[in-house]
């Protein structure tokens, strides 16, 4: 089942998230899910809205998305992001 993962507020800013990119790719930017430390992601957006900078991911697993909070959690960590992320199944996952 694919799991949602989304992050938002905790110190979470547009130059947080670039730092975070950085230093899990050496790249300036995301462009393919194989920039992704892991296998498994199926989307992810990223964007600054009314209530702040956020983030959406959704992974093919639980198991995936627990792989990719692995390598991601003590980068964020470092560059002083505080919040969890909210999970949860998604009902409905469709692509182009």
């Amino acid at each position: 089942m694919a799991i949602v993962m989304v992050f938002q507020g905790g110190g979470l800013t547009q130059e947080k998230y670039a730092e975070v990119v950085r230093k899990m790719t050496g790249k300036e930017r995301l462009e393919s899910p194989s920039d992704w430390p892991v296998p498994g992601l199926l989307a992810h957006a990223a964007g600054q809205g009314e209530q702040g900078f956020r983030v959406v991911d959704v992974w093919e697993s639980q198991e995936a998305c627990e792989r990719f909070g692995e390598t991601l959690a003590p980068l964020l960590q470092e560059v002083g992001i505080t919040s969890q992320p909210e999970l949860y199944p998604a009902q409905v996952f469709v692509s182009a």
